[in-house]
């Protein structure tokens, strides 16, 4: 399996400047890596890579999201 990038990069919806998030944490769950950043706007950017269920759920409502197995 390969190891999820520590960082990504994206553009910012509101200002449309490159926005970096960092994997929130390394963990042995495969299912799913949060990420997180802030836009120097001060936008806050979720994103997630690895399973669509539990993605989904993360980006629906990432501030008190908890991944359960």
């Amino acid at each position: 399996m390969l190891k999820a990038p520590r960082t990504l990069t994206f553009k910012c919806v509101k200002c449309a400047k490159a926005v970096q998030v960092r994997l929130q944490k390394v963990s042995a769950c495969s299912h799913i890596q949060p990420y997180v950043g802030v836009c120097p706007c001060g936008e806050v950017k979720h994103h997630a890579i690895g399973q669509k269920d539990a993605v989904a759920s993360y980006l629906a409502a990432p501030e008190g999201w908890t991944h359960h197995h």
